[in-house]
């Protein structure tokens, strides 16, 4: 798709989504009230201390608090009177109307539904590899912000299929509010092979339409009306627009920012990764005595804003390494972002003392990966050229009018190879970039067939052992080579770059878990071997 037609579309496309939302204040506009020390922003930042510092001297500093509150006055006469807080991401896009129409562009150079783990996708072994995890039902490729929330309601595993397309198949590339799309079939509504893995944490990387009705890290509390323990029904039920310009943007003073809370958690207790010179560039901020906090930034720094969905998290229910206990969404581990690189994950979660599932062979104790892009970017040979997310993703585009903008649709580089790569690389043609493309990603997929063929030979053989009579010692051992060579194959299919993100760390991780397999496989057969000589 080339930038004419990305434009051609955000025309488009920009007037229906614009004309969705009502016309704001002449403030809203970008033409700041001739009152503006006038407009009872003083009583509001009598309360409010950390909005004042972060509204003042912002480019944000002259709209007044009722560009985005409504009912203030009600609040001022009775503080117990709760603001209403708009956060709909059309009401940034009255003034930054490129961003917001360009973030709710269609991809259409991305399919949907593209399960991963069939012949051509993914990860084609995935059903054996991960039995039986709900993820075996239906697990697809990404296609775009666009999509986040009603992908993920209507993909099989997460509600039994009763969340539904109201026009079937016709509905699959609309954009907009998650129920003008999507209806809900009942609690009746059954239909073959599927689970019920939906989760209230999932949700928050989705949308931002619960940021001030969730607990930090999803915490029961009273004022809180959502937790990670809520029904996954009634939360997705108050889910109605993707992820907004709040997630990454503060709406007081327009500083770059944070709101993800478990990535806070692990930053503010030292986490490095995203570090320059050993600091971190961010500096948290707590809301109504600790319910809510951000981190804010000084300059924009995407590798963090990004990570705030694109890395590896514990979402789901658990289990204890140790004990074998059950870990519920009572507990902080069910809402946790590591933020380790490949080879030191499965340490970490056995510290933390957390694991997804067991296999339905082998009995391995498995950690169900994630999307783990963040922190297979760090360390990369674009990572230490300064290069970011947004220098990729999101280039500067221009509009029809010849104005310049940064495309907020997160494109895919490999189709959009001049906007992404030839403002670095301005030697070498289109043509020469996506043969470097292709040759990363044919390499690293090669690895990751053969690290799959290794596991598959490992979980046969564990099979045949156990059936044989192989005695438990010898078992167990190859279920730690299992959970070893797991982590280190699955990472691959999870991230969604096929290696080029950072091609040395997938070929070395992806080796060791082959060397893990064989390993397991070669025990496993010596055993078998002296059990047929007696």
């Amino acid at each position: 798709m080339t930038t004419r037609r990305l434009a051609s579309l955000a025309a488009t496309a920009g007037l229906a989504l614009l004309l969705s939302f009502p016309v704001l204040s002449t403030a809203a506009k970008g033409k700041p009230s001739a009152k503006v020390n006038g407009d009872g922003r003083e009583k509001c930042f009598g309360c409010h201390e950390e909005v004042k510092a972060l509204k003042e001297g912002s480019k944000h500093a002259k709209l007044a608090c009722n560009t985005c509150h409504d009912k203030l006055k009600e609040h001022l006469n009775n503080a117990e009177t709760k603001p209403v807080t708009i956060i709909d991401a059309a009401l940034c896009g009255k003034c930054h109307k490129d961003e917001y129409v360009s973030s709710m562009l269609v991809d259409y150079e991305a399919p949907a539904r593209k399960e991963k783990g069939i012949p051509g996708g993914r990860s084609p072994v995935m059903d054996k590899l991960l039995a039986p995890y709900g993820f075996t039902i239906e697990h697809n490729e990404p296609r775009g912000h666009a999509f986040m929330v009603t992908d993920q309601f209507v993909v099989d595993r997460f509600a039994g299929g009763r969340i539904q397309y109201k026009q079937r198949w016709a509905g699959v590339d609309q954009v907009g509010k998650t129920w003008d799309i999507l209806q809900d079939m009942g609690p009746d509504f059954k239909m073959a092979e599927t689970a019920k893995a939906g989760n209230p944490t999932c949700i928050q990387c989705k949308t931002s339409d619960h940021i001030l009705k969730w607990k930090f890290l999803g915490d029961k509390d009273p004022r809180a009306k959502w937790d990670r323990t809520s029904d996954i029904i009634a939360v997705a039920k108050d889910t109605n627009n993707v992820v907004g310009c709040i997630h990454c943007h503060d709406p007081h003073g327009t500083q770059p920012r944070i709101v993800r809370d478990a990535l806070i958690n692990e930053i503010d207790k030292g986490a490095t990764m995203f570090a320059k010179n050993g600091v971190t560039d961010l500096k948290v901020i707590s809301f109504r005595d600790g319910f809510r906090k951000i981190g804010v930034m000084k300059k924009p720094d995407s590798r963090m804003m990004c990570a705030q969905c694109h890395v590896e998290y514990a979402c789901g229910k658990g289990f204890e390494f140790d004990s074998g206990k059950s870990v519920g969404y009572d507990d902080q581990r069910t809402n946790h972002m590591p933020l380790k690189q490949v080879r030191e994950l499965l340490d970490h979660y056995r510290k933390l003392n957390y694991y997804d599932f067991k296999h339905a062979v082998t009995g391995a104790r498995l950690v169900k990966l994630q999307h783990p892009e963040a922190e297979t970017y760090a360390g990369s040979i674009h990572e230490k050229a300064g290069v970011t997310c947004a220098d990729c993703h999101m280039p500067v585009m221009k509009n029809k009018q010849g104005k310049s903008y940064k495309s907020h649709m997160m494109i895919r580089p490999r189709n959009h190879v001049k906007e992404s790569c030839q403002g670095c690389h301005p030697k070498w043609t289109a043509e020469q970039q996506l043969y470097q493309i292709d040759a990363i990603e044919n390499y690293i997929r090669g690895k990751m067939r053969k690290a799959e063929y290794w596991l598959g030979q490992l979980i046969d053989t564990y099979a045949a052992a156990k059936r044989f009579g192989v005695d438990e010692a010898t078992l167990a051992k190859a279920r730690e080579k299992h959970e070893e060579a797991h982590v280190l194959w699955e990472w691959w299919t999870a991230e969604n770059s096929d290696g080029f993100h950072n091609p040395d760390l997938a070929r070395d991780s992806l080796a060791a878990s082959i060397t893990a397999s064989k390993e397991g496989v070669a025990l496993l057969n010596k055993a078998l071997d002296e059990r047929g000589k007696k």
